[in-house]
């Protein structure tokens, strides 16, 4: 007797977000993530990588800047470079206006903006600090000078959400709404977006993001139960795309930093590092993720590798090691 997959059939869906003035599209599934014998896909997880809008520094790790040569110093460069590098998307992080950091002006990061939008043909996240009075004085000033462009903005909070919410909507983009690590949280705020008026082709779900060996599996276990609640139980203030912002959580770690000099036994800065936030992007991808923000260029090679051969099959490759055969469920 031929073995028989056993099937799901869900009540649920994930609503479709179109992303950027390119109407990139995100979500739509009708199952868990990669699960197409029960349902349908229309759109793969898309990947973004991120950039500084100030040169990092000794805050970026040798292989993150090793990645991206004479570029770093250059946000409109940086993300020409992503974009080559294959990004869906770019994550523009406005480190600069942090308080406690240089504390530049809204119209500092109005100016990088302008000049990243100039630079690619891609959707361009928009991500603050997670500082409740200056994410609302510079976000709000981009979705002003940026009207119709339809950015994605973050962090969108329980602090902030009447003022960015508000923003949003007048302006014409798509808000992160990021909650931390509670799915009734999670939920909380969506409803309270909506009531504010902001429709659901315009939310994207960021539960916080944990980095692998740092609070992974608690996050993972959050964005699946946000999934399950959307999906079998039909809970449509949970049926949002998930983004899962994996960069830097990776890459702060100490086991992405410390270089192999005098410690020989860590191995490989570049390979460890690499397949330390590999490993987190192809967690929340099987956990529900829509979107994925990585920080190294490979992390997206070797992650879209992944998702295609899950998704369309064939073997994956690699130089010295025999090829394994993908089969798709049918």
């Amino acid at each position: 007797m031929a073995f028989q997959v056993s099937k799901v059939k869900y009540s649920g869906k994930i609503n479709e977000v179109p992303l950027g003035s390119q109407k990139v599209l995100v979500g739509g599934q009708s199952a868990y993530n990669f699960h197409d014998f029960e349902g349908t896909f229309p759109h793969k997880p898309k990947l973004a990588l991120q950039v500084w809008d100030m040169d990092p520094g000794e805050a970026y790790a040798g292989p993150l800047a090793e990645a991206f040569p004479g570029v770093l110093a250059d946000p409109a460069a940086w993300a020409k470079k992503c974009v080559e590098y294959g990004a869906d998307l770019i994550s523009l992080q406005l480190k600069s206006s942090d308080p406690n950091d240089l504390d530049t002006s809204p119209q500092q990061a109005v100016d990088v903006v302008g000049k990243v939008l100039a630079a690619v043909n891609v959707p361009l996240i928009v991500q603050g600090v997670d500082n409740k009075d200056k994410d609302v004085e510079t976000l709000s000033l981009v979705a002003e000078k940026f009207n119709g462009k339809n950015l994605i903005l973050g962090p969108v909070t329980d602090k902030n959400y009447k003022q960015l919410g508000a923003q949003a909507l007048a302006y014409g983009h798509a808000i992160i709404a990021k909650s931390p690590i509670d799915v009734n949280l999670a939920k909380q705020l969506n409803i309270l977006l909506m009531d504010l008026g902001v429709k659901a082709d315009k939310i994207l779900i960021d539960p916080t993001t944990s980095g692998l060996g740092y609070g992974l599996e608690y996050t993972y276990s959050i964005m699946e139960r946000i999934i399950m609640a959307a999906l079998v139980q039909q809970d449509d203030k949970l049926q949002q795309p998930i983004i899962s912002v994996i960069g830097d959580e990776n890459w702060k770690c100490k086991e992405c930093n410390t270089p192999v000099e005098g410690n020989e036994t860590l191995g490989n800065q570049t390979c460890r590092g690499v397949m330390m936030e590999v490993t987190t992007a192809v967690s929340f991808l099987a956990a529900g993720a829509s979107i994925v923000v990585c920080a190294h260029p490979a992390t997206l090679a070797i992650t879209r590798a992944y998702i295609n051969a899950i998704s369309d099959g064939g073997p994956i490759k690699a130089d010295g090691i025999p090829a394994i055969p993908i089969t798709a469920i049918p």
